[in-house]
């Protein structure tokens, strides 16, 4: 299951300001979308990693992704990053 190379990742992002960061400087290697998340929020993420090929894991909840990523509270998209 890919979320757990998001467990084991060395570096990541959290949250869609940080993705779309990531995504617009090359670093982002993989995205993970909260199902459950506003698509006002993910949708123009999701566009982004079209745009530059990254692909996108959707995860069941927002709150599993948050616990994924080891923060207390639910999270719509998080990314690997390049070390």
């Amino acid at each position: 299951m890919s979320l757990e190379k998001l467990l084991n990742a060395k570096k990541t992002t959290v949250g869609a300001k940080q993705t779309l960061k990531a995504i617009q400087k090359k670093e982002a290697i993989m995205i993970f979308v909260a199902q459950n998340a506003e698509g006002r929020i993910v949708d123009p993420i999701k566009q982004a990693c079209i745009e530059n090929n990254i692909p996108v894991e959707n995860v069941e909840s927002m709150v599993v992704l948050g616990k994924a990523c080891g923060i207390g509270v639910g999270c719509a998209v998080a990314a690997l990053v390049a070390e």
